[in-house]
């Protein structure tokens, strides 16, 4: 067979197997103007999108009298360009937002209220708490810089978690190897000397992988190092084994996520997947393969250990998402490379899905692959819809449109093999829930569904994450101690629901409500967990 013939067979059957595997890819926005480093979904259905200020022109303009004076700024001192925005899912409209300080690897958390703090970053940014509070699309909201409280430390690439009482942890950030809270707790940061214990010659230490546990302690985890922390008491209760394969936290980032809460709650188990071969971010070595494997730890048993087991692809940068059905989705990032301004090549196009439940060795499943590389400052979050944003991508200092993997402002959507066609039988719609749930409290949800519901109809909390590093701050997913589903004569079906005992298990706050009916979610509805 000639080399012509070969080559034609085995793009064929490349474009076989993509066809046959399972999720769809679409287009949302063409052109956002802005390349999101940061992003979060509101309970309004609308999407933060947030870059840096100091990078000199984007393409969406500020509306006029809005521009940002900075003399300090290296490049525009007066600067009429938004670096953040509001994407309207409705309409796929994006709106300019202003933002004052620079805001380059800062973090986030969305506050009881549904309002988003916003904290550190660079420069000016340093020390500031900013605040996003959401509006119905129709109206007008913006970003409020706040005059104080200031952050005691400056906080550059340091992770934020909502604890159980509403207020914000915030912890490490670079050469910030300690911790404080919003509102402030103390009259100056916390000392947390397990993060300058995790520190490496090329740090690995930043932007921690923090999971609040159904104890009320925190799961910390830093390069390849975990501790079980008592905030309270500025205590580490337990250290974890480290887990084995390298450095996994920035520069060498992996990503993580803890599985979804269920039964009595007392379990946590907690994922830790891909990153970079140590050395290569301080070689600047572009090609050195990522590792593929993942570490799975049961964090409340007595004596946990590390279960180990390795992805299809090698893999950094990798953006660990919670499905409604309580699967992880892996999108974006690299097979080769690092963290860092044009550190990494290879995009790995192909996203996996996570399955829990399945036996060692067969958790992984291949998706359908993308075709935008989604490299250094790519995001990906979950929608009320099931779907999953995508955005951002900007490997270089300044945005480039000229180069191998240049600075990407298009939007996309990826689907879930549960939104399929031939799923949609299956798919409950959730006509009525409560806006506002208590504590421990019984409450009804009424779905329908096209054909008659067989087995439980789960009901699960989703939160709504600030997504930025490959890393999702404050991430969860709890579902709900439910009765069967009972048909209430309307052609609908009643299900009984018990809220979350406490702010440990679920934190105050809004949560995307999803009724699940053999693996297939509805689209949410917005409720407010409250003491």
């Amino acid at each position: 067979m000639g080399s012509q013939k070969v080559l034609l067979l085995i793009l064929w059957f490349t474009v076989v197997a993509r066809a046959d595997l399972p999720g769809t890819w679409e287009l949302v926005v063409a052109d956002a103007g802005i390349a999101s480093m940061h992003t979060a979904v509101t309970r309004f259905n609308t999407v933060v999108l947030l870059d840096r200020t100091n990078i000199g022109p984007t393409r969406k303009l500020l509306p006029k009298g809005h521009c940002r004076r900075d003399p300090h700024d290296a490049v525009l001192k007066l600067d009429c360009y938004a670096h953040s925005a509001l994407l309207d899912l409705k309409t796929n409209q994006l709106r300019p937002l202003t933002i004052l300080t620079d805001t380059w690897c800062s973090s986030a958390q969305f506050l009881p209220d549904g309002s988003l703090l916003q904290s550190g970053g660079d420069l000016d940014g340093h020390k500031k708490f900013r605040k996003f509070t959401p509006c119905e699309p129709t109206a007008f909201c913006d970003w409020e810089e706040l005059q104080k409280p200031q952050l005691h430390e400056g906080r550059w690439y340091a992770t934020n978690q909502i604890l159980p009482d509403g207020s914000i942890i915030i912890v490490g950030g670079r050469a910030a190897n300690s911790v404080e809270f919003f509102p402030p707790r103390h009259a100056a940061a916390v000392q947390f000397p397990f993060l300058a214990a995790a520190e490496d010659n090329q740090m690995d230490n930043l932007y921690p992988y923090l999971h609040l546990l159904p104890n009320g302690n925190l799961f910390v985890f830093a390069n390849n190092k975990a501790v079980l922390y008592d905030f309270d008491k500025n205590l580490v209760v337990r250290e974890f084994p480290p887990l084995e394969g390298g450095p996994r936290n920035y520069p060498s980032a992996g990503s993580s996520a803890m599985l979804a809460l269920e039964g009595d709650y007392s379990a946590a188990t907690v994922v830790v997947c891909g990153g970079a071969q140590y050395g290569a971010y301080l070689e600047r070595s572009v090609d050195t393969p990522a590792h593929g494997s993942c570490g799975r730890i049961v964090v409340t048993q007595p004596d946990p250990v590390w279960e180990m087991e390795d992805m299809p692809f090698g893999r950094i940068m990798g953006d660990m998402v919670m499905l409604p059905t309580g699967e992880v989705l892996i999108i974006n990032g690299a097979q080769a490379g690092t963290q860092g301004f044009e550190l990494a090549s290879n995009p790995c196009f192909y996203p996996l899905l996570y399955r829990p439940e399945q036996p060692l060795g067969l958790r992984f499943m291949t998706l359908n692959p993308g075709s935008i590389p989604r490299l250094y400052h790519s995001t990906a979050n979950l929608l009320p819809d099931g779907r999953v944003l995508i955005a951002g991508s900007n490997p270089h200092y300044f945005y480039k449109f000229k180069a191998e993997f240049p600075t990407e402002l298009r939007i996309e959507a990826f689907s879930p093999e549960y939104l399929a066609a031939d799923r949609a039988n299956l798919r409950p719609a959730l006509v009525e829930a409560p806006e506002t749930v208590r504590y421990s409290a019984a409450f009804d949800v009424f779905v329908s569904v096209p054909l008659p519901v067989v087995g439980i109809v789960e009901v699960n909390l989703a939160s709504a994450p600030f997504a930025t590093h490959s890393f999702s701050h404050g991430q969860r997913l709890v579902k709900l101690a439910v009765t069967g589903a009972v048909p209430d004569g309307s052609g609908r079906y009643k299900i009984g629901c018990t809220a979350p005992p406490n702010g440990s298990v679920a934190p105050p706050g809004w949560y995307m409500v999803f009724a699940v009916n053999q693996g297939v979610p509805s689209v949410a509805r917005w409720v407010q967990l409250i003491s």
